[in-house]
């Protein structure tokens, strides 16, 4: 059997690799990926890297993402992704393609297989929030392009059924995100690694993606969310943004923000070993990435989510969601510290799921026929009934 994963990013990447060593391993199975977008962008840390280390055959890089930061350069950058990949996809003749997601490169993967007649495996189809980003419209028409989906919840499950999707091509499987997080095993004083120091105070993770209705607010969005955290006695590592419209706005916010304050140390694109470990030696996440959505739940800490990104999103009671100002950040944290609040989630169940997804992809992968599928012919009205 073979099977080309189409990555484009660093996070999906990570979130699927769990799944793709037990592919890998498997005589039987033939995988290769095909790697573009921020993958090959030295703006974004050149993470094909991570793909090579992890001793993954590469089909072929398509260096596709134009790194001009803008909305228009996002759209021209999966145009280049789609010309580049048609012919190399369609000479290679996998049996499965796979993805992940709701990035435009989704989308991509999703007509690749319709018109080249290709079996799709889409996975985190049927999640949903309701801040009206990008994301939401194309995770769903990506979801009616692929052949099957591997969904992280019965919620996601419900709303493909909504959308015109059969039963017969849903799959529950928990949240693959969850695997990695939850079986890493605990490493030495990763906090000192990072930041080069001691550090005596509570640990806030902060991670902060660009969003269209917030582009031109990311300063004092991420001024005010820095500066609650440290007058709350924490100190704050920062990661990096996304490569969204914005990404270089709120780049430039959180190294003004970082170098006026001693408390706050900017780790950037750090291994996802080492990105474990700092998250669950933090006290607190905040910000307004997926990360605070599905893993956090899992160690379980707060997660306070600031702004219009996430919103609506289907997430555990330690997630709070919160204005993007200093006073509703602040108000947050004095709640999330309370005596109460730290009962009621101390023994959180994860709603994503228990870490185990990746086994239970691989057996359906090795069981599903996908070519039996490949045809959509169900009539969206005969479902409803």
């Amino acid at each position: 059997m073979k099977i080309l994963v189409l990555t484009s990013i660093r996070s999906e990447y990570d979130l699927l690799s769990p799944l793709l060593f037990k592919l890998d391993a498997d005589p039987t199975i033939d995988l290769k990926l095909l790697v573009g977008g921020a993958h090959n962008s030295p703006t974004f840390g050149n993470t094909f890297k991570d793909i090579e280390n992890d001793g993954f055959e590469v089909l072929c890089h398509i260096e596709s993402l134009i790194d001009a930061d803008s909305e228009s350069s996002r759209l021209k950058s999966a145009s280049i992704l789609l010309l580049s990949m048609i012919d190399i996809v369609k000479s290679y003749n996998p049996d499965l393609l796979i993805y992940a997601g709701d990035r435009e490169e989704v989308l991509v993967g999703g007509m690749l297989g319709g018109y080249l007649n290709i079996p799709t495996l889409h996975f985190f189809g049927g999640d949903h929030s309701s801040d009206g980003h990008i994301d939401n419209p194309v995770r769903h028409a990506t979801s009616k392009l692929s052949t099957c989906h591997m969904v992280s919840t019965q919620l996601h499950s419900d709303r493909l059924r909504a959308i015109g999707e059969p039963i017969s091509r849903i799959f529950n499987i928990g949240s693959i995100a969850l695997d990695k997080f939850v079986q890493a095993k605990p490493m030495g004083n990763v906090i000192a690694e990072i930041s080069g120091k001691k550090i005596d105070k509570k640990v806030a993770l902060f991670i902060y993606h660009p969003i269209a209705n917030e582009i031109g607010k990311e300063n004092t969005i991420i001024k005010d969310a820095i500066a609650a955290l440290v007058d709350s006695n924490y100190h704050v590592f920062i990661g990096s943004p996304n490569s969204d419209p914005g990404n270089s706005h709120v780049r430039e916010a959180i190294l003004q923000a970082a170098d006026a304050n001693p408390n706050c140390t900017v780790y950037g694109n750090l291994p996802r070993d080492l990105f474990i470990g700092l998250f669950k030696g933090s006290s607190i996440i905040v910000g307004n990435s997926s990360a605070g959505i599905l893993e956090a739940a899992s160690i379980p800490i707060p997660c306070i989510n600031i702004g219009e990104r996430q919103r609506g999103r289907y997430c555990g009671e330690n997630v709070i969601f919160v204005d993007a100002n200093y006073e509703s950040i602040i108000k947050a944290i004095s709640i999330v510290n309370s005596v109460e609040f730290k009962r009621k989630i101390v023994n959180l169940k994860n709603p994503y799921g228990d870490g185990n997804s990746a086994d239970k992809a691989y057996n359906l992968i090795k069981t599903i026929d996908f070519q039996q599928l490949i045809n959509k012919k169900e009539d969206p009205l005969e479902l409803q009934t």
